[in-house]
């Protein structure tokens, strides 16, 4: 099938915005097809299917960087450098998970402190969100804090 896409019918196609297309054009993601005189230009389906790649690889958490990577690799270690990069990304994962989790079990304690606060009182949320003295490691510490306003 030959070119024939308009840039919005391409973005249409892998479900994209056209800023989105030309932002990927303009870092090197995607090539920007030469205009013809007087003319628009024109993409086609391995444009759809690279956009449709990247679009994937972005929901599955990869950044642009290393897509850019991805796209790159070929032959017959493809395989094995794309199965660590992976393994990476579970790994990262797992990890966001597991901080997500304890992020829970801190919201719920903060949440507990706030429905026994007596009305009118200080609201043991507020008082962590508004501690100047130091700046909080995200999550790790609303338990101390809440334990130590309260």
């Amino acid at each position: 099938m030959p070119a024939t896409l308009t840039i919005g019918r391409l973005a249409s196609a892998a479900d994209v915005h056209i800023e989105t297309v030309r932002y990927y054009q303009r870092i090197g993601l995607l090539q920007e097809p030469l205009r013809p005189l007087g003319g628009v230009r024109r993409y086609g389906p391995p444009d759809v299917a690279r956009l449709q790649f990247i679009r994937r690889a972005k929901s599955m958490g990869f950044t642009l960087d290393e897509i850019a990577g991805l796209l790159q690799l070929t032959g017959r270690r493809a395989c094995e450098q794309t199965r660590r990069l992976t393994e990476y990304k579970l790994l990262d994962v797992r990890r966001k998970l597991e901080n997500l989790k304890q992020l829970e079990v801190e919201l719920v304690q903060l949440a507990d402190h706030c429905a026994c606060a007596p009305r009118g009182g200080r609201c043991p949320t507020l008082d962590f969100l508004r501690q100047e003295d130091r700046v909080p490691k995200p999550h790790a510490t609303l338990t101390e804090a809440v334990n130590h306003t309260t």
